[in-house]
């Protein structure tokens, strides 16, 4: 039987990232994302959720954090949930929700506003650069607007 394990989020980073590195020397990026919900309740009164979710990006996709994410930027991101438990300083059990982003099934797209590139890290192979940017154009089968983002 099939089973699947895939998040889709568009949110706003709450922090510039944390970058490090493997052994090997590939860059891993750690970074919180902010998503928001918003709805009149039933006295017609206007409520607001943010959720906050941990995101660590491997490969090319973090070359891409690294070198374009800040603090506010607008992403959109695909991964799975990933759940890690330790033993802290104290000997107590911790655990810790991540969405790994990450492999061929993993996207990461900056949404860029007015002036901001707009550029795809794409774990299933090398983006194609965009002509006269150097920077990496996004994939011909995901295209977001201004308009389709909902916040």
């Amino acid at each position: 039987m099939a089973s699947v394990n895939r998040v889709i989020l568009i949110g706003n980073l709450g922090r510039d990232p944390e970058i490090r590195y493997s052994q090997a020397g590939d860059p891993i990026a750690n970074f919180s994302l902010a998503t928001n919900e918003a709805w009149t309740d039933r006295s017609g009164q206007k409520q607001e959720r943010t959720e906050w979710h941990r995101v660590e990006v491997f490969g090319k996709p973090a070359q891409v954090v690294r070198d374009y994410l800040t603090k506010g930027r607008q992403v959109y991101l695909e991964g799975s949930i990933r759940y890690d438990e330790w033993t802290d300083k104290d000997g107590n059990k911790r655990n810790t929700t991540k969405i790994h982003v990450g492999g061929p099934n993993s996207r990461l797209v900056l949404l860029g506003g007015p002036g901001g590139p707009r550029v795809e890290g794409a774990a299933r192979g090398p983006a194609k650069p965009a002509e006269g940017t150097g920077a990496p154009a996004p994939a011909d089968d995901f295209q977001v607007s201004d308009d389709d983002v909902p916040f």
